[in-house]
């Protein structure tokens, strides 16, 4: 797992790269959040080769990783993943094959949209309670027991309300995510207005020294916008 598609492609391909030592029957495994159409890419390379790939990116942070609760979403041959499921269940509790390579890759970039949308949506929630003169955190915990219920509301909402930012999930991170989510969308000719809204928001949290803030830290760009703090 390494940050960005060019890394993967240099620990892949580079002269003392993974690929020069593969042995045909081996597997490569990228867990990794990195370009559907590079994945896809080099999956192929890697078969000429002789030999199997995953792409397995996961969800679930660093408490996922140190509990092995991650959830695993992956793409590649249904065969090698029956194969090398035992070792993704060592560290996760929700692995699934979500289709061919690129598919694991596919399913991230919509749960980091899913994610962006819902922290923006919260944001705003908390920002128009605030402004009305209710209380966010009163609001927060009601809407708990409705219809709006959702794991953001509940860990990010109860962030922002409490002005505690630290990672968490780096604003910086989620940003590039999305980046990469606007880029792929360019290539599959879709349009993805709100995407692109959170994108810029986690934009402006990283231009305004938020590079290190947990993405629910996306309020303080809404804060900003708005002349308004949700909680002193």
């Amino acid at each position: 797992m390494v940050p960005d598609t060019p890394d993967v492609a240099n620990v892949l391909f580079a002269e003392d790269g993974v690929a020069q030592g593969l042995e045909k029957g081996q597997l490569v495994i990228d867990m990794s959040l990195i370009s559907l159409i590079e994945t896809q890419a080099f999956a192929k390379k890697i078969n000429v080769l002789g030999c199997d790939y995953l792409d397995a990116p996961v969800s679930g942070g660093q408490v996922g990783a140190r509990e092995a609760s991650l959830t695993i979403m992956v793409g590649g041959p249904e065969a090698t993943f029956e194969r090398t499921k035992p070792l993704f269940d060592v560290m996760g509790k929700n692995v699934t094959l979500i289709g061919d390579n690129g598919a694991g890759q596919t399913c991230k970039v919509a749960n980091q949209i899913i994610v962006a949308l819902n922290i923006e949506a919260v944001a705003e929630a908390l920002l128009f309670v605030s402004k009305s003169g209710a209380n966010p955190e009163r609001m927060r915990r009601a809407l708990m027991g409705g219809f709006a219920v959702s794991g953001i509301l509940e860990v990010h909402g109860e962030r922002m309300t409490k002005r505690t930012f630290n990672p968490g999930f780096r604003i910086e991170l989620h940003q590039k995510d999305l980046n990469l989510a606007l880029e792929s969308a360019k290539k599959l000719g879709l349009a993805l207005p709100h995407t692109a809204s959170a994108q810029q928001l986690f934009s402006a949290c990283v231009a305004n020294c938020g590079r290190e803030w947990d993405h629910s830290g996306m309020v303080k760009a809404l804060e900003l916008m708005s002349n308004h703090q949700v909680t002193e």
